[in-house]
């Protein structure tokens, strides 16, 4: 069965660039199309999608106010904002109204694939691309999806190296200040990952800050 999903961007162009990349795609099904707000929701109501991925800025209804909407009437339907470099505070934005994702525009085709099965799959994605600005901002928000979640727990090295991929170290740095190879910490962030259920660096941090493993200065 594959995820259906709905796009929503005023720019056509980003819209057909976007069609094309799908449809290659046997398990993600684009099912329909919007140019704003409005129209966004029209379709949500008629299609039910799984998932909808909407620009931030658009005319007549932005995505902030169409993700409140959404998430109020189709609790079901899962957000991925779309967003350019300088959206930092509308991310946060999108994110407190119900938002389980965001994406930059140009991202990789790989990046956007996972992050629609990793928000059907009701976990949360965090571009690639995250800047430490944005993670700070997400740090002071009042956005938490951790608060209801189980706990994992986390040996002491791993606690270490979360600490330090906090500091922005690479595994290269994290396996030298260890005495570890980089393939031994490797394993260790794939197990973190899969521990706090995120899928990159930025999502460690994230996940992090706001379950108290690690505090920005």
């Amino acid at each position: 069965m594959s995820i259906r999903i709905v796009i929503a961007d005023d720019h056509e162009i980003f819209r057909d660039g976007f069609r094309v990349m799908l449809k290659k795609q046997t398990d993600i099904e684009l099912v329909g199309e919007a140019c704003d707000g409005n129209e966004l929701l029209e379709i949500t109501e008629a299609m039910k999608p799984d998932v909808v991925l909407t620009d931030i800025k658009m005319p007549i209804l932005n995505g902030i106010e169409a993700a409140r909407i959404i998430k109020k009437k189709y609790p079901s339907v899962k957000i991925i904002a779309l967003s350019m470099f300088d959206d930092d505070n509308l991310i946060i934005d999108m994110l407190e109204s119900g938002a389980k994702g965001y994406l930059l525009k140009n991202t990789s085709k790989s990046e956007i694939i996972d992050a629609i099965n990793m928000v059907y799959n009701d976990q949360f994605y965090y571009c690639r691309s995250t800047s430490q600005k944005l993670i700070e901002l997400m740090a002071q928000s009042n956005f938490n999806p951790y608060k209801e979640t189980p706990k994992p727990e986390f040996s002491a090295r791993e606690l270490e190296i979360i600490v330090l991929i906090c500091q922005q170290a690479t595994t290269k740095e994290i396996a030298s200040k260890l005495f570890l190879s980089i393939r031994t910490i490797e394993g260790y962030r794939e197990k973190i990952q899969e521990k706090m259920s995120v899928k990159n660096a930025a999502g460690i941090v994230v996940y992090a800050i706001k379950n108290g493993i690690f505090r920005i200065r």
